[in-house]
């Protein structure tokens, strides 16, 4: 009698980096190797429009002065509230931190008759503890270099900048975690061979 092969489940990969690190172009550049992304922050936004539990949580809680002339989330009147406050940020992510990961297991699910690798696309993988996973990648910047491109190329204030970075896990304890290392202090043709590197790295573990 032949013994009938099960069908393999995709490999299922944690993607994550401290803020500014460059994680949303690696994100990108593996989807276009041939992956899935599953990207907890456009989730944390879709669950943040108007009209959205995750929305009406936190205007109850914080009010209308963090929405915007038209009505919707003003995301740096939150962050000027919860990257100064422990306590307001512990807040938010009681709010937000279930609900998104229930989207992120209810795609999971959705996409795990596939073959193609799963990329879990979570800036706070290694504080939210996901620890059933085929491995964890992180994107690696300098905080100093890490503050300098949220400054020049996305408009923070340099005391925004620090307040989130201050706010994360610490560089050497995401390293710790991690079974990949992507450097990206370089430019970015340093980091289109980092992402090879790493395309290479998720295929040998499906071999």
């Amino acid at each position: 009698m032949t013994v009938k092969e099960l069908p393999q489940e995709p490999l299922e990969i944690g993607l994550t980096g401290g803020i500014g690190s460059g994680k949303s172009t690696v994100s990108a550049g593996l989807k276009d190797r041939g992956a899935v992304v599953i990207d907890a922050d456009v989730i944390v936004r879709e669950l943040q429009e108007p009209g959205k539990p995750v929305f009406e949580k936190m205007v109850k809680r914080w009010g209308e002065k963090i929405l915007s002339a038209e009505g919707g989330l003003n995301r740096q009147a939150v962050a000027d509230i919860v990257f100064k406050d422990t306590d307001e940020l512990l807040a938010l992510n009681e709010i937000v931190h279930p609900l998104v990961r229930e989207e992120i297991a209810r795609l999971r699910d959705q996409y795990a008759s596939g073959t193609a690798p799963i990329i879990l696309d979570i800036p706070l993988l290694v504080e939210s503890g996901y620890e059933d996973l085929d491995g964890i990648i992180v994107v690696d910047l300098m905080s100093e270099e890490a503050v300098r491109r949220l400054v020049a190329y996305r408009g923070f204030s340099e005391e925004d900048a620090n307040n989130r970075i201050s706010n994360q896990v610490i560089r050497e304890e995401r390293i710790e975690k991690a079974d990949f290392v992507i450097d990206n202090n370089a430019d970015l043709v340093s980091l289109g061979e980092e992402i090879d590197r790493a395309w290479n790295w998720i295929e040998g573990l499906s071999t």
